[in-house]
């Protein structure tokens, strides 16, 4: 992705009045995340391009999220870990491998506060389930949520099911040290937010069709490769 394309994308999952000091990272597919422009609130903002759970290295996952200083610290590390090892060409085994055995051995912790990340973009293409796998369909969407820490919340904590697609209430995403309380925002602020990011929205999709948000169901594609 170009990279002014990918930090317009980046900054669109803050809201608009802490993006321009914020600061951007953007991927480079030879060595993993490089800092475009370094900001002064503590905001940091990137668009993730693998969910190293999933052990399955794709090219076709966009999903723009935005750090607070306690998050950059930890959970950001670890996204900047796994794309450094794709990178490097380490298999995608070896990476979730790796960067589990940064967990056990104390190098990757929870968060010292509490917290906030931000994911209000327009759009997004990820993992349809919050407990990727490799058989797990890719969707294209527009939830914007915002993301509270919670550092070992077993899920299920936040709603009655482990895994609610689509859920209107919090639920625990990515339980254990770098989890989740996640919250969709209400129907008619994200319709607010798709139509301010219009232009976006038309960028993004002349560039890559899976970004190409569906009026009817969801955009689904294979999009399995190790070139990204």
């Amino acid at each position: 992705m170009p990279a002014p394309l990918e930090a317009r994308f980046a900054l669109s999952a803050l809201p608009k009045r802490l993006r321009p000091r914020a600061t951007v990272y953007v991927l480079d597919p030879a060595r993993g995340y490089v800092l475009e422009r370094k900001g002064t609130n503590g905001q940091s903002c990137l668009v993730k391009r693998m969910e190293w759970q999933a052990a399955d290295y794709r090219n076709d996952l966009f999903a723009p999220i935005c750090f607070d200083e306690a998050g950059t610290t930890h959970q950001m590390r670890v996204i900047l870990d796994a794309a450094a090892l794709r990178a490097r060409g380490i298999g995608p085994e070896l990476t979730r491998e790796q960067i589990w055995e940064g967990f056990f051995s104390g190098d990757y912790t929870a968060p010292d506060r509490p917290g906030i990340a931000y994911m209000t973009a327009p759009v997004t293409r990820t993992y349809s389930s919050p407990d990727p796998g490799a058989d797990s369909p890719v969707v294209t969407v527009s939830a914007p949520r915002v993301l509270y820490y919670a550092p070992n919340v077993p899920a299920g904590r936040g709603n009655d099911r482990a895994c609610p697609p689509g859920a209107p209430y919090p639920y625990v995403l990515d339980a254990g040290p770098h989890g989740y309380f996640v919250q969709r925002l209400g129907a008619q602020e994200s319709a607010r937010i798709v139509a301010d990011e219009a232009s976006l929205l038309a960028d993004l999709c002349a560039y890559r069709r899976e970004l190409c948000l569906p009026a009817a169901p969801h955009s689904r594609d294979q999009g399995r490769s190790h070139e990204y």
